[in-house]
């Protein structure tokens, strides 16, 4: 036994922060407008208050108090197939459904303080799912090699509370800035048998920011800038392992058991640059899009803190505790990618609005794959309506179709060497919200 691949702790832990992916997603669930049209122009739309989780300077447009809180439902889909190791020798099947799904909610207020200064405050959800590969391991025979270390449970959710303030400069110009403290927890499981290889049981907080600004060139065309600033989150709580460790050189065993226990894990996040339009071309239609850079490549590595090592029980030493300091539980070496899409919203009349969207989403996993992680482009397909009850109050409905491609990938376990799939993610998320300015 060696040490263990540690990729579901990694990415359990690492998803309970700022924007990020989720089982080959990006998961983009604020509202059931922006869900509607793709998210095409949301960072300088601003027709309800949940502009506020894409731009803060984007408050400047509204003269008058505006709140907003929905409820999206993301179905996700995430198949792994024909899973073999060792040449082949050992067949663990497939999975069907190995994601989950889950209700996010969001709410988002806006007050503008005179014709110059507004303030917002906003709590929605980044991040919201779990994958579970553990039945992989029970389709072999009892006694059989199993790469237990990439099979388990993944459970993680997060909530971002934001608060922001815009400042119109002048009729052009307006800019603003933003807090965002991020809770995030996660709960994650691999067993050999009953022996718990991975237990983890973890929580904490992150704080980052956002700024951005918006150019009105007149009422009917716009854009919008916004940077969000993402930090390296330390989780604090339950990080438990188990590994294998030469240490004949201190006159113990070349194959010593260690429980390991660690304080933290260090996790560096991706930043997130987007620009968005919108064009007003006639009375009734309105074209909108967005450009999003996000800057995975600086996720390289997990990272735990401050661990300590003792040696399991029937070993030589048994009960001897070592330093094991930090450690680089797992390499991912990601990239940067690139977000596109493109909207129309059609006004029928004063009661009822229309909307579609198209968007693609570049994958972020380079050269390492993961069974844990099926990671590819997506394409997302989206379409909506507002039912306007009267000019104060709205009610928001939104739903996407979402297709990622298929992945055949290899990765290494520390029990069983390489391990073959296919991997793929799908999902369907449904979105409702009410909003209403004073």
């Amino acid at each position: 036994m060696k040490s263990f691949n540690k990729t579901l702790l990694a990415v359990a832990v690492a998803l309970a922060s700022s924007q990020t992916l989720a089982s080959g997603f990006q998961l983009n669930s604020q509202s059931a407008t922006g869900m509607g049209r793709a998210f095409a122009g949301d960072a300088v739309i601003a027709d309800n208050a949940s502009v506020l989780s894409r731009n803060p300077a984007a408050m400047a447009l509204f003269d008058k108090d505006a709140i907003s809180f929905g409820l999206t439902y993301a179905d996700i889909t995430v198949d792994v197939k024909d899973v073999n190791f060792a040449g082949g020798a050992y067949d663990l099947g497939s999975i069907d459904d190995a994601g989950s799904s889950k209700v996010i909610p969001n709410i988002f207020y806006i007050h503008p303080i005179d014709d110059k200064l507004a303030v917002g405050f906003a709590a929605f959800s980044n991040f919201g799912t779990g994958t579970d590969a553990s039945s992989l391991s029970k389709n072999l025979p009892a006694g059989s090699p199993a790469p237990y270390d990439l099979l388990g449970e993944t459970e993680v959710t997060t909530v971002n509370f934001n608060a922001s303030v815009s400042y119109r400069i002048n009729d052009m110009f307006s800019i603003g800035a933003g807090l965002d403290a991020v809770y995030g927890e996660g709960r994650l499981t691999r067993n050999m048998g009953t022996t718990p290889l991975v237990d983890v049981d973890a929580d904490g907080w992150a704080f980052g920011g956002i700024v951005g600004a918006t150019v009105e060139l007149d009422k009917d065309n716009r854009f919008g800038i916004s940077y969000r600033f993402s930090p390296t989150v330390n989780v604090k709580g339950d990080i438990n392992t188990i590994t294998t460790k030469d240490l004949s050189a201190v006159g113990l065993g070349s194959k010593t058991m260690l429980a390991t226990s660690f304080d933290s894990l260090d996790v560096p996040l991706a930043d997130i640059f987007q620009v968005a339009g919108f064009h007003q071309i006639t009375p009734k239609f309105a074209l909108h899009y967005t450009a999003q850079y996000t800057q995975w490549g600086n996720f390289d590595q997990i990272t735990a803190k401050d661990g300590v090592a003792t040696i399991m029980p029937g070993q030589t030493g048994a009960g001897t505790q070592l330093q094991a300091g930090d450690v680089a539980l797992k390499e991912y070496q990601w990239k940067d990618s690139w977000l596109f899409s493109l909207g129309g919203t059609y006004t029928i009349n004063e009661q009822f609005t229309v909307r579609a969207g198209y968007m693609h989403d570049q994958g972020v996993v380079d050269e390492i794959s993961s069974i844990s992680f099926p990671d590819s482009d997506r394409n997302w397909y989206t379409a909506g309506m507002s039912y306007h009850i009267n000019p104060q109050n709205t009610l928001d409905f939104g739903i996407a179709y979402i297709k990622g491609q298929e992945v055949h990938l290899i990765e290494n376990s520390a029990l069983t060497g390489r391990v073959n799939a296919i991997t793929e993610s799908s999902g369907m998320y449904y979105s409702v919200q009410y909003s209403y300015q004073f």
